[in-house]
């Protein structure tokens, strides 16, 4: 079946069986491969961009659901040089261990931070349900905060 769709604000088109999780057609027939594979069940948030500005958990959302959606990855969080707040704050705080779950950690809390600028550690706790194997929720939690400063201050 033929999806049209814009990723990372261009337009696609692709010819791929309905069902496909919207995960291995961003990492396997658009060679994106930013956006992880972790659990296979939306369990872990690896796989975590956005879906029309939603956080999206993209290994088990079929890609029929994306026609005509703009969809987001971590490759198109910034543009070139210029970071998304979360992107530098995440670098600023150095968070990542392995690194392996942090591009969904982060797409997770550009889309948080769209919904609450200025959230609480109550409100991350409530919404960022993401799994880290390599426990850096505190610096991550650190991050959070100061890509809320960083997006208040360039608002």
């Amino acid at each position: 079946m033929k999806i049209t769709f814009n990723i990372n604000g261009k337009s696609q088109s692709v010819d791929v069986d309905e069902h496909t999780p919207l995960l291995w057609v961003v990492r396997d027939v658009l060679n994106l491969k930013g956006t992880k594979f972790g659990c296979g069940k939306a369990a872990c948030g690896a796989c975590t961009l956005h879906v029309d500005g939603e956080a999206v958990r993209s290994c088990s959302y079929p890609i029929k659901f994306a026609e005509g959606k703009e969809v987001t990855t971590i490759e198109g969080l910034g543009e070139g040089d210029n970071l998304h707040p979360v992107q530098q704050a995440w670098m600023e705080e150095i968070v990542p261990q392995c690194g392996y779950c942090q591009p969904g950690f982060m797409m997770a809390t550009a889309a948080l931070l769209e919904k609450i600028p200025n959230p609480t550690d109550e409100d991350i706790d409530n919404n960022i349900v993401n799994i880290c194997r390599c426990a850096t929720y505190y610096r991550m939690r650190k991050a959070i905060h100061r890509a809320a400063e960083i997006k208040g201050t360039n608002s």
